[in-house]
């Protein structure tokens, strides 16, 4: 059977901080981030199951991705919990922000990263992850594919 690739769009909103960098985003801010996932597979072929036909029911997608990125990102700052950054992220944290401290600077880049990671642990053992793109601006996105990082 033939393998079919399966995409999902997400949208939502997040900043974040880059402690160190020296362009206009070493300040605090934020994106309306996109965010495109696909999984590649061979559709269902049994008849009996109610979800012939499909490589992965979009709603089975959706609530991976839901739970692993969007409820946990959507409207929350993403600080480096090994910058000085940690002292403001705990600080905005104990007055009831949204404030998620990953070990890395969090760029577009190192995020998809992230992404392709927690996604890839959550599908079924016949879905493979295939790509992921993480969109911060109209003009600006950091891809991630499975066979660049054989």
């Amino acid at each position: 059977m033939a393998k079919i690739r399966i995409t999902k769009k997400f949208d939502f909103e997040a900043g974040h901080a880059l402690y160190g960098y020296d362009g206009k985003c070493k300040n605090l801010h934020g994106h309306s981030y996109k965010l495109w996932v696909t999984v590649i597979g061979e559709p269902i072929a049994d008849a009996e199951n109610i979800k012939c036909g499909m490589v992965i029911d979009f709603g089975d997608l959706k609530r991976i991705v839901n739970d692993k990125i969007i409820e946990q990102f959507d409207h929350a700052m993403v600080f480096n919990a090994q910058s000085p950054h940690r002292v403001l992220a705990d600080e905005l944290q104990a007055k009831g922000h949204r404030i998620i401290k990953v070990d890395y600077q969090p760029t577009s880049e190192n995020l998809v990263v992230d992404f392709a990671q927690r996604i890839a642990e959550e599908l079924p053992s016949h879905i493979t992850l295939f790509s992921v793109r993480l969109q911060e601006t109209d003009s600006s996105y950091a891809e991630w594919y499975a066979r660049d990082n054989e």
